[in-house]
């Protein structure tokens, strides 16, 4: 996805309007699988569900926005540090608006993560986008929100993963479009759609590119939002944002691939620090998620020969009415 996405930003300056038909073709797709049988969706549109789905909407095409401009403006080997504060960034908003605590071992890994960003956009001594790291650290705040935000929204469509990444997909697509006229982008729609061809010859035109990366981007897209709703839905929303983290690193080093771009030692050693951080956060997630040694309950076996002469009915009697008394309580 970020190897498409900035093969085309390379080629047109409407990041918005690139935005715009990436979510029109995963509308379309929805609408295919939903006429194959594939899927159920509800075309009737909720006026309730709308207004509840109005703070997932506005993040989700803020935040796509700004990744998009952080796309643009840096390369796609940096893109991973500049939005690189994604995870410090979801751990404040999990405790502000979740209440979800973090352990000081957590604070820690963030703190690595935290680290790597500053080594890679500080101390790396290569010239880098103030514009593009100042969208990328935007990009993260509402990528943290929007993490959140998820969990919340899931409520308003009861819980369907599925019907959440119709409505957002198709509200968002009609939010954006009044958007990307308001900033000006217009004239350069008009321009890629009817003006002439400014690619090299031999290489594929601009509208050309535009349109394949539309459709290759759109589709993943389509797949790609199905994926995550699904696992913030099964997972927290932080664990969800480090595998996002990891996939950016891979991102960052298909970059060098793909557009020959040069990774620095500083910017290798900040992408290294930032994966770091975000694989030892998950294995202190796993380790604090363990139960407890010594949680669960201790129950004596009473021996068989004792059953079959009906003996420990009395010493077991007392921790039978206990046992009983709990499983009425689960119930209730």
């Amino acid at each position: 996805m970020v190897m498409a996405n900035k093969w085309v930003l390379n080629t047109t300056d409407t990041p918005l309007f690139f935005l715009l038909a990436q979510l029109l073709i995963a509308v379309i797709l929805f609408l295919f699988a939903h006429m194959a049988g594939f899927l159920q969706l509800p075309l009737q549109l909720d006026l309730q569900v709308c207004k509840g789905l109005i703070p997932m909407v506005g993040l989700n095409v803020v935040g796509l926005s700004f990744s998009n401009y952080t796309l643009k403006y840096v390369d796609a080997s940096f893109y991973q540090v500049a939005r690189g504060m994604v995870l410090p960034f979801t751990v404040g908003t999990s405790f502000f608006l979740l209440h979800a605590r973090p352990s000081l071992r957590i604070l820690l890994a963030c703190a690595v993560v935290t680290v790597g960003f500053f080594v890679g956009v500080f101390l790396d001594g290569t010239e880098v986008s103030v514009v593009g790291v100042t969208f990328g650290v935007f990009s993260s705040v509402i990528t943290a929100l929007h993490s959140v935000v998820i969990k919340r929204s899931l409520d308003v469509v009861h819980g369907s993963a599925l019907h959440l990444s119709w409505y957002t997909n198709l509200l968002s697509s009609v939010v954006l479009a009044p958007i990307l006229v308001l900033v000006g982008e217009l004239p350069g729609v008009m321009k890629l759609l009817f003006g002439p061809n400014e690619n090299p010859e031999g290489q594929m035109s601009t509208l050309s590119t535009f349109v394949t990366g539309s459709i290759i981007t759109g589709a993943f897209g389509f797949l790609m939002s199905l994926a995550s709703l699904m696992s913030i839905k099964v997972t927290s929303p932080i664990t969800h944002m480090v595998s996002s983290a990891v996939r950016g690193v891979a991102a960052s080093l298909l970059g060098v691939q793909f557009f020959h771009e040069t990774v620095t030692h500083g910017r290798a050693a900040s992408i290294g620090i930032i994966l770091l951080g975000s694989i030892w956060y998950t294995w202190i997630k796993h380790v604090e998620s363990q139960p407890a040694q010594g949680s669960k309950a201790h129950y004596e076996p009473v021996p068989l020969d004792e059953l079959e002469e009906g003996q420990g009915k009395v010493d077991n009697g007392h921790a039978s009415h206990r046992h009983s008394q709990s499983a009425r309580d689960a119930r209730d």
